[in-house]
């Protein structure tokens, strides 16, 4: 018995790293687990349905109940074979994990259109398809009268909260993410679905670069940048016990959790007519001064 006991979850990009992570802690947790994975390299060549089996195996190994999907999530038509996938393959749905993603880290000034399209596609247009279909399917549920209680945890990333030189596309997608996860939360309280992100720091096929250093020297024999640290609340955010919380995004590395802070309406001043060009500087530099310092971009000198 665990805390999701007896709930269907799907899992995007569930075949290494964080999402394999969080399909077995789902598993473990008593959540019956559709892993979906493209099983594509690094820079999106090839395609196997081995990669997400693999995860169903260690799922059958520790007693759950999982099945592979290879769906590709940014494609409409293959997002909703996937939540079609949960509900022939297990009855229903209760939980969808939006994890999927690559990088192509180029500096703005040496990025290409097919690099930026394919970032945004996978990670932007990757979380909205599912969620798109997953989200019909819960309100037809409530319009019929029926107790949803219903899961949406995205990710987003560190660099989609503050910004990483030489990740542009990247940055752009993880924060548009962030904002959607906000305002699914608005739109989809009211047939009883919670929606909330992620920014995990982890250990993945993704970061193993940009990390290595740290990843290399772990903390008093506790691996900080083990994905597996994430998965944890990710089974909180799915289970029922997390229904009063929504449109939060989490940041989670090694043994730490914080919660992100939302944009506020800053300081500022106000005259009843047009400010005029010359009057603004004075006015502006009042205004910055006024505000919090910033926490860095990363990667910034």
């Amino acid at each position: 018995m665990g805390i999701c006991d007896g709930r269907i979850a799907i899992v995007t990009g569930a075949g290494r790293g964080l999402g394999r992570a969080h399909a077995l802690e789902l598993a473990r947790q008593g959540a019956r687990v559709v892993v979906n994975d493209l099983g594509a390299a690094l820079d999106g060549s090839g395609r196997d349905t081995a990669t997400a089996q693999a995860v169903v195996d260690e799922i059958a190994a520790i007693g759950g109940e999982g099945f592979a999907n290879g769906d590709d999530v940014a494609d409409w038509e293959g997002a909703q074979s996937l939540v079609q996938t949960a509900l022939d393959a297990f009855g229903g749905l209760d939980v969808l994990v939006n994890n999927a993603g690559f990088t192509r880290d180029r500096m703005v000034v040496s990025g290409t259109e097919e690099e930026w399209d394919a970032v945004v596609r996978v990670h932007l247009k990757g979380h909205y398809a599912p969620t798109r279909h997953a989200a019909g399917y819960w309100r037809d549920q409530s319009k019929a009268g029926e107790l949803v209680d219903a899961r949406i945890v995205n990710t987003s990333s560190g660099a989609g909260l503050l910004g990483s030189v030489g990740q542009a596309a990247y940055s752009a997608a993880k924060a548009g993410i962030a904002i959607l996860t906000i305002v699914e939360a608005e739109e989809l309280g009211r047939y009883g679905v919670t929606v909330n992100g992620l920014a995990p720091s982890a250990r993945t096929r993704m970061t193993e670069e940009v990390f290595a250093e740290q990843m290399a020297r772990p903390d008093s024999g506790f691996d900080a940048m083990d994905p597996a640290n994430v998965s944890p609340l990710v089974a909180w955010l799915a289970s029922s016990e997390s229904a009063d919380v929504s449109g939060q995004v989490f940041e989670v590395e090694g043994g730490r959790v914080s919660v992100a802070e939302r944009w506020h309406h800053g300081p500022f001043r106000s005259q009843k007519a047009r400010w005029e060009a010359s009057e603004l500087g004075p006015v502006v530099r009042e205004l910055l001064a006024e505000l919090r310092p910033s926490d860095p971009v990363y990667g910034a000198q």
